[in-house]
């Protein structure tokens, strides 16, 4: 090849209308690497990856693949010269079954015809190769979002990829799903192929990877030997501050009970079954548990989205059955949901749209009519409180980064001014600057006498910003005690109790 590398990417530059999001950017992957790739939201590391897959068409600058430079058209065209992509925001068709999504574009055929038995036997092949346990009949739709990641991987990896760009893999997954997946990247790269591993969670870039690349602000910042970095220098490198410590200091004042659920069953499959807990003013309370253990179903229950069969609900001493989420909201509750780009944004409207879609009655002027300088105004708001980095209130949200993206839907929950904040999963996918400014807004809507409920599957950040920690399993409370109390272990053991 006449280079150690195989692939290389040489002063990479892209712009879009009032914003440049790749200056001179540079990456190196060698053959059988993971290479990880950092840096905070919108530092340009997902447009960096969709310069090379084809999906953007960079400005200016040079892509290399086994010494031979390359300018794809297309992602498909990528994928045939053996460039595969996972990205962060599941790309799948919901209605068919998995063998489908896995050769959806490369059907193999007999005879002029789709050959069902073969894929299947073929999709039946690499879930065994890859020790995957997944039916190839099943509905992508009837798939939990961590099946449907691994599901992913091995399309991916069925291209017999070159080079394997994985944006946030882990987020969706949990730890024994995490082992998984490390253990067939390291079968990849036994292959000879190249991993770009694109992830927030410093712990796993610091135990898979060979090693690592900074961006900042749309910048290439280093590229050290994996030996060579700890956590405290790869958030310098990537925030260019020291962050002291990890969670901000939760000093607000607990209050009375604001909200008490007593008994609370849900009517429809998965159910929740019995659960009872109170929230006080002040109070931060983290939900913990396993995937699968009905923490969303909890949320969505206590938002209106879930029909409620038994129990009560009392929020300021006044009993109330959220029937919708319209209810919801007039009663001091808001949801930030889990998936941000199926039940979150609305991809084709503007930022200032998607901020102001929960409050429009608070835009109206005297005459009932919505006011579009109000509309500016909570816009502006929400990126300034939140420090979304966007060019514009006016720019299309599906332009920005993920931790961008997510920053708006909090903004427009706080717009509509909640009592009770709900949180599910809120800081997944989000560079580790970003995390600390959630935390510290949680914090401060505490101080202000409200209240937060948030779900999260790391739980360093369920001791680390929760006063007490409900931990749930299989639909049931498998207890719930102060933070102060609690630890890795423990929350461990609760989990499994009602398996």
């Amino acid at each position: 090849m006449g280079t150690e590398y195989l692939l290389e990417m040489k002063d990479i530059c892209k712009s879009f209308p009032g914003v440049k999001a790749l200056d001179h950017v540079h990456l190196n992957v060698r053959p059988g690497q993971v290479h990880a790739l950092m840096g905070e939201n919108g530092a340009g590391k997902s447009t960096l990856m969709k310069c090379l897959f084809g999906i953007y068409h960079k400005d200016a600058g040079e892509i290399t693949l086994n010494g031979k430079e390359i300018n794809f058209k297309s992602p498909y065209d990528a994928l045939n010269h053996g460039v595969s992509m996972i990205h962060q925001e599941l790309e799948q068709v919901q209605m068919r079954n998995v063998a489908d999504n896995i050769w959806l574009g490369r059907y193999p055929t007999r005879l002029g015809q789709i050959d069902d038995g073969r894929m299947l036997r073929d999709t039946e092949a690499l879930m065994k190769e890859f020790g995957i346990d997944i039916d190839p009949r099943t509905k992508i739709s009837d798939l939990s979002v961590s099946m449907r990641q691994m599901v992913e991987i091995v399309k991916a990896a069925s291209w017999n990829a070159k080079i394997i760009v994985m944006d946030e893999p882990t987020s969706s997954l949990t730890e024994k799903e995490t082992e998984k997946l490390f253990e067939i990247i390291a079968r990849l790269k036994k292959t000879g192929c190249g991993i770009i591993f694109i992830s927030h969670k410093i712990d796993e870039v610091l135990s898979i990877s060979d090693s690592v690349t900074v961006m900042r602000d749309g910048q290439y910042v280093c590229t050290e030997p994996v030996e060579n970095l700890d956590a405290d220098k790869l958030v310098h490198y990537m925030v260019n501050r020291d962050l002291a410590d990890r969670f901000p200091k939760n000093d607000a004042k607990i209050g009375d009970v604001i909200l008490k659920v007593e008994h609370l069953t849900t009517y429809y499959e998965p159910k929740v079954q019995d659960v009872s807990f109170e929230v006080h003013a002040g109070e931060i309370l983290g939900i913990g548990g396993l995937v699968g253990a009905r923490r969303t179903e909890l949320m969505e229950a206590l938002f209106g989205l879930r029909r409620i069969d038994t129990g009560t609900i009392t929020f300021r001493n006044q009993r109330f059955v959220p029937k919708n989420s319209v209810n919801a909201m007039k009663h001091g509750l808001a949801l930030v949901s889990e998936e941000r780009r199926a039940t979150g944004i609305i991809p084709m409207l503007s930022v200032e749209d998607n901020a102001n879609i929960s409050s429009l009655s608070r835009c109206t002027n005297r005459f009932g009519f919505i006011s579009p300088a109000k509309m500016r105004e909570n816009a502006q708001w929400v990126m300034d409180s939140m420090a979304v980095k966007t060019p514009s209130s006016q720019t299309p949200i599906s332009n920005l980064s993920g931790g961008n993206q997510q920053k708006v839907i909090i903004g427009r929950c706080l717009l509509t001014e909640p009592e009770i904040l709900l949180m599910d999963e809120p800081t997944r996918g989000i560079d580790v600057g970003a995390k600390y400014e959630i935390y510290q807004l949680m914090i401060n809507i505490a101080r202000e006498g409200k209240a937060v409920i948030f779900i999260s599957s790391e739980m360093p950040e369920l001791l680390g910003v929760a006063n007490r920690i409900l931990v749930m399993s299989n639909g049931r409370v498998a207890g719930i005690e102060p933070a102060s109390q609690m630890d890795q272990e423990k929350i461990f053991k609760m989990s499994a109790r009602y398996l």
